[in-house]
């Protein structure tokens, strides 16, 4: 007899181990790893970054990019994350993990300490709040967003290769954003609560450009969106700019200890969002990049144990519960609350560590089982703990996701979403959105971003929520994380094939590819050389070098090398090479080495093993060789051994992006 999903689902569960939590409740075992899904979850946001790499990067296939962020507005505005598998630095999603993420290390400090994975967050939040200072030139000047997304979205290629233009979006005392001022303030203020203890010099720096942005939002009062009209399609601010004036005075209050702050938050607290057509405050959302309601409710119970912030956050975890009058968010067989259909994961996750901290700091038993189960379930959900026995996070547990929504870890030097078939990079720590209906269905297609995207928001709460979860049961980071991926084959390199052929000459076309992903890199100065050896009593001067078809340089040549052999040299170096589409990520030359004496090319060196019937196609050829400047890249001149299956020297750089002024 066939057992419907359901039943098989309440079986598994059934069949999960469980334990005595914290709060004297039953939860499920601790059957993962979560100092190693920590770990994990903070890698993805190196993965992330934009502009000049730090020292202490992690990912070996990443290299600098938007090197010429900021240039068309006179400033430089490198650095801070790329938002999700695009290439657009978004202010406010950007902000809102930051705060996010610096909120888990300021109620669970301890659990980094002792997972190892303290030093990797300072210097994720240090990077992310180093953009911050940059984008904030001035108390009522804050850029939002560094390129534009219909330009970005419409080139699927790596950031290291990125060709489009990019414009710098800001907010001013003309054209407000409290919204964004007031989420930035909020980040800077709980980043700088983060570092007071190491590093106090830098913790006043936040501080001070917090203060300055809340006193713009709390002044310049306008939805950012209305300014930085770009953003509208991909980060509307739905609910407005007060949750953004309640959150950023908490944060401030929390790393002044200045009542006024507080004064401020609550004051504001009263004009939050209600449910439609009530005074009761909403609750059947969740804290994410748009709306704050919900960690203001926690946070002022937290600070300041009224009775009303309590209610207000006991209604809304009860939703995501056991349900408010006959109300509850949809779950699916296996347990999954899916609150929406697009990142579904990121709302549970985010729901959960704020459920962690709300647990934490009540007294109610009852409550504190509730809400503490509640996240525990569903951050074991998205690690494997479901039907299909498999893990959302990329690169952690049973059968992860292999094909994210992400351009730079898919690799593709061709702008095709289906080139190559295979996701070239692993994507540590991504969470991918999930199943986006209330089922447990899943597919890991890469166009499919519903289920797929990855982002900067996405895995904000879910670390903190890590975080806490490893300083309740432990589970070990992943010994010798990460080790560097190797190129699946050479990144830079020649075909070649006989184009036309006779007594007299050869006609060579010869391809220059660049496939290059570790990292991704333009080859700009780049040359290659065709070797041929002279035959009888024939001289050089009896040698000519045309070319008929030519997208670098005229061919140059013959050049000795040695005895009678000889090369071709065809200069590439006024074209820009890269990965970054069909034509972009090759330059062919067509070029014909004619004799006025005698003339073999059957024992030239870079003749051998390309095909020689006139027309075939050309093929990768190791015996043409491939430069970038003096420094050979691919490819042996006559007596050298055969190259190697990869290139082991990655010359080449980034492309600084062509800007608007």
């Amino acid at each position: 007899m066939k057992k419907t999903l359901a039943a098989l689902a309440l079986l598994a569960l059934a069949a999960v181990p469980v334990t005595v939590s914290a709060t004297g409740a039953q939860a499920a075992a601790p059957a993962f790893a979560y100092g190693e899904a920590l770990q994990k979850s903070l890698w993805f946001y190196e993965a992330q970054q934009s502009g000049p790499l730090p020292s202490w990067n992690r990912v070996s296939w990443r290299g600098p990019s938007g090197l010429g962020d900021g240039q068309d507005v006179g400033r430089d505005l490198t650095g801070g994350w790329y938002d999700a598998g695009d290439h657009v630095k978004f202010g406010l999603p950007m902000a809102a993990s930051a705060t996010m993420l610096a909120w888990g290390a300021v109620e669970y400090r301890d659990a980094y300490a002792s997972s190892g994975q303290l030093t990797h967050l300072l210097n994720n939040l240090r990077f992310v709040n180093d953009y911050f200072i940059k984008a904030h030139p001035s108390a009522n000047v804050l850029y939002g967003q560094v390129g534009n997304g219909g330009k970005d979205h419409a080139w699927w290629g790596p950031a290291e290769a990125m060709q489009m233009e990019r414009p710098s979006y800001k907010i001013d005392a003309s054209c407000g954003g409290s919204d964004l001022a007031g989420e930035t303030a909020a980040a800077m203020a709980a980043s700088s609560i983060v570092f007071r203890p190491t590093d106090p010099t830098y913790a006043d720096t936040l501080l001070t450009h917090a203060r300055q942005l809340y006193t713009f939002a709390d002044t310049v009062r306008k939805k950012y969106s209305d300014c930085i009209t770009d953003a509208s399609g991909y980060y509307q601010s739905w609910s407005g700019y007060n949750d953004e004036l309640v959150w950023g005075a908490i944060w401030l209050y929390r790393a002044t200890q200045e009542a006024s702050y507080l004064t401020k938050a609550e004051s504001y607290y009263d004009n939050l969002g209600t449910e439609p057509q009530s005074t009761i405050k909403s609750y059947k959302w969740t804290i994410a990049w748009d709306d704050k309601s919900y960690g203001a409710y926690v946070l002022l119970n937290k600070l300041t144990g009224k009775q009303k912030y309590l209610d207000d956050a006991n209604r809304w975890l009860d939703f995501w519960t056991v349900g408010v009058n006959g109300q509850r968010v949809k779950y699916s067989p296996g347990g999954h609350a899916v609150l929406d259909r697009w990142g579904s994961l990121r709302y549970a996750a985010n729901t959960s560590f704020v459920a962690l901290v709300h647990s934490d700091s009540i007294t109610d038993a009852t409550r504190k089982a509730r809400y503490h189960d509640f996240a525990v379930r569903q951050i074991n959900y998205a690690l494997g703990d479901n039907p299909r026995n498999s893990s959302y996070m990329i690169g952690f547990g049973a059968n992860p996701p292999k094909n994210p929504h992400h351009r730079t870890a898919h690799g593709s030097w061709t702008d095709q979403m289906t080139n190559p078939v295979e996701t070239r990079h692993t994507l540590y720590g991504a969470l991918v959105g999930g199943p986006p209906d209330p089922d447990d269905k899943y597919t890991d297609k890469r166009d499919d971003y519903v289920m797929n995207e990855v982002a900067t928001d996405y895995n904000a709460g879910f670390t903190s929520a890590l975080a806490r979860l490893y300083r309740e049961y432990g589970g070990a980071p992943a010994a010798n994380f990460p080790v560097a991926e190797t190129p699946d084959g050479p990144e830079i390199f020649v075909e070649a094939g006989v184009n036309a052929t006779g007594s007299t000459f050869t006609e060579i076309k010869a391809i220059v590819r660049n496939q290059s992903a570790w990292p991704a890199r333009a080859l700009t100065n780049g040359s290659f050389r065709y070797y041929f050896t002279l035959d009888g009593a024939t001289t050089a001067s009896q040698v000519s070098v045309t070319s008929a078809y030519n997208q670098c340089k005229a061919p140059t040549g013959p050049t000795l090398l040695s005895g009678k052999t000889y090369y071709v040299t065809v200069d590439c170096s006024n074209t820009s090479i890269a990965p970054a589409g069909q034509s972009q990520h090759r330059r062919e030359v067509q070029f014909r080495i004619a004799s006025t004496g005698t003339w073999d090319p059957s024992n030239d060196w870079s003749y051998t093993g390309i095909p020689t019937t006139p027309g075939a196609t050309p093929v990768r050829t190791q015996n043409m060789t491939v430069y970038a400047g003096t420094t050979k890249i691919w490819g042996n001149p006559p007596g050298d051994e055969p190259a190697d299956t990869v290139a082991p020297s990655r010359p080449g750089k980034p492309v600084v992006s062509a800007i608007t002024g």
